[in-house]
């Protein structure tokens, strides 16, 4: 909003030229999303627990050592929710159509996400709304999202899939492909983060970091200078997602600080689904799909230990880890909490790295 009302008037008062640049209101978006988490955060937890009472409810199947977090309010997503969506309608370019196909399934992947959480506390019930029809809904919202995203790339990446390591690969996928995989990307993103988001700061450290490697990527698949010089595939002007990225990363930081261990409020499917869609759609919009796997792979690591103990138990009538996902089978083994949280955030950091490192790799 500031970039389009301030910004043509430079030429009358040349400090406003400062909103032109990218790197600027990507840092002031930052800062938005983090101090307003700051001054709503703690009453929107008080709000929360006053209509929650008991809080989200602790699955008896579930280790027996967060029996003790019983009270603690969920739907902590919609602080994520506000103050990004607030800090992006302030300075993005509101006239870029990225920006509002990103924020749109942020947002409708954080309503799905909310109609559970609100389920589980007014019912009393862990399971919220049946898995099949959340599934339903998520696949109907990303593959909307997918065809716009589709509608304004341009013609030559429309409906194709890019391969890191190699300068000019586009495997064509066909509309229906596209659509497939694109929905694919968003919704697995979605679930992947849902599955981490079992341990106090475990699912936003690693948000964090993907958030920063995307918003990076964003900011040089948008500038054609950069994209000619590392051998990328230009987007223009997907490089104002980096102000939605930083804005995603200043409020993941604001609600870390009333996560962290010992959580005063739980992400719950409302965050979870929400930040998770928001990667998905962003890795899509700057043809970065596969990247995604490989910065997002500590996810990805949570969701095989979900699907092969799943699969293990069904074939064989044996399990393969002692709990699944992944960090509650660290926990069963005596490894106290925050151990696994700051030993995964690590691991996450790793292949942040990693997976930024593709972009010279060509």
């Amino acid at each position: 909003m500031f970039y389009n009302f301030l910004y043509p008037m430079a030429d009358l008062f040349g400090p406003l030229n400062l909103f032109r640049y990218l790197t600027f209101r990507s840092i002031a978006a930052f800062l938005t999303a983090l101090v307003l988490s700051f001054l709503i955060g703690g009453g929107l937890i008080r709000w929360l627990r006053s209509k929650q009472g008991k809080g989200q409810p602790i699955r008896d199947d579930g280790p027996q050592s967060h029996l003790s977090k019983k009270g603690t309010p969920t739907m902590g997503g919609l602080l994520i929710l506000i103050t990004t969506t607030v800090a992006t309608l302030l300075w993005a370019d509101l006239t870029n159509r990225y920006v509002w196909i990103v924020l749109g399934i942020t947002l409708a992947f954080g309503a799905v996400g909310f109609w559970d959480d609100f389920l589980k506390v007014t019912k009393k019930n862990p399971k919220g709304v049946p898995g099949k029809i959340k599934l339903v809904l998520s696949i109907l919202c990303a593959a909307v999202a997918t065809w716009f995203i589709a509608v304004a790339s341009p013609a030559p990446l429309r409906f194709t899939l890019a391969v890191p390591f190699l300068k000019d690969a586009l495997v064509p996928l066909g509309v229906v492909g596209f659509l497939a995989f694109g929905t694919l990307v968003m919704v697995g993103a979605s679930n992947a983060v849902n599955l981490t988001d079992g341990l106090d700061g475990l699912a936003i450290g690693p948000v964090i970091m993907a958030s920063a490697v995307f918003g990076f990527i964003a900011y040089v698949v948008g500038n054609s200078i950069l994209t000619n010089y590392l051998y990328l595939h230009h987007v223009p002007r997907a490089g104002e997602l980096a102000v939605f990225m930083a804005a995603l990363i200043g409020a993941g930081l604001g609600f870390l600080w009333f996560n962290a261990p010992p959580a005063m409020v739980f992400m719950g499917d409302t965050g979870s689904l929400a930040i998770g869609g928001a990667l998905g759609a962003v890795a899509v919009v700057t043809k970065h799909e596969i990247v995604l796997a490989i910065v997002g792979g500590l996810f990805v690591l949570e969701t095989v230990s979900v699907i092969v103990q799943v699969l293990s138990y069904k074939w064989t009538g044996r399990r393969v880890f002692r709990m699944a996902p992944l960090h509650h089978h660290f926990e069963q083994k005596g490894w106290a909490e925050p151990t696994i949280v700051f030993r995964f955030w690590i691991i996450a950091a790793i292949l942040a790295m990693a997976g930024l490192a593709t972009l010279k790799l060509r």
